[in-house]
């Protein structure tokens, strides 16, 4: 009875201590078989062996390595993963779900940039920052091959205009000029007349240059 101790005999304890490694259904069967006691459960019998500190050497943890006993088994027809209710939420191979299927993006697929440049997917792998690149970048170097090292693509008027000749090298230096400066002295290229930017390209170019010659006849 739920809330009253079972009493075991001593020569049901002394059977119970020393098949105390049995498996727990297994235990229970042949104490039933043993000792004609129906009212003991597994689950007393578990309690039993956890109070008198008799262990198994189980843990109840999958042992790395050790094979599942029904590997290679499949489900008979109509039960477990083949029951019907269960085949309609099985993952199949190409399908997303959940918040990845409702998020995903298929390659090819455009969309705006925080700063306004169009982005495009390129592939659906790794690393994820990779997915998406900038269209003109693309298109540019479709055209012209890949962008120096130490050089970047600056638009010549509107940045959704993707299209190669819209965009020119200059070197990444001359980026934080173009922005206005640290301090904000000069035009912001970006923001400015369309008929000045050509300007600030060059000026922006020519300080580069000086400053460039400046280090090299320093450092001779």
């Amino acid at each position: 009875m739920k809330g009253h101790p079972i009493k075991y005999s001593a020569a049901e304890m002394a059977w119970l201590e020393d098949n105390r490694l049995m498996v727990i259904s297994d235990y229970q069967k042949a104490f039933v078989e043993a000792f004609g006691r129906g009212d003991v459960s597994a689950a007393n019998l578990h309690s039993l062996r956890k109070r008198k500190g008799w262990r198994t050497g189980r843990t109840g943890c999958f042992e790395k390595g050790a094979e599942p006993h029904n590997k290679g088994v499949p489900c008979p027809p109509g039960k477990g993963g083949r029951h019907p209710n269960a085949r309609k939420t099985q993952f199949r191979k190409g399908n997303r779900t959940g918040q990845a299927n409702r998020n995903y993006k298929p390659v090819g697929t455009e969309r705006l940039s925080e700063d306004g440049y169009r982005e495009i997917k390129v592939h659906d792998g790794l690393p994820r920052q990779s997915r998406w690149q900038l269209v003109h970048r693309v298109e540019w170097e479709k055209a012209n091959g890949p962008i120096p090292e130490g050089m970047a693509l600056k638009c010549r008027g509107d940045r959704l205009n993707t299209d190669p000749s819209n965009w020119q090298l200059v070197p990444r230096a001359i980026l934080p000029r173009l922005n206005g400066g640290r301090r904000k002295k000069h035009i912001a290229y970006d923001s400015a007349p369309e008929e000045i930017k050509p300007l600030l390209i060059s000026v922006a170019k020519l300080e580069h240059q000086v400053r460039e010659k400046s280090k090299g006849a320093a450092n001779a």
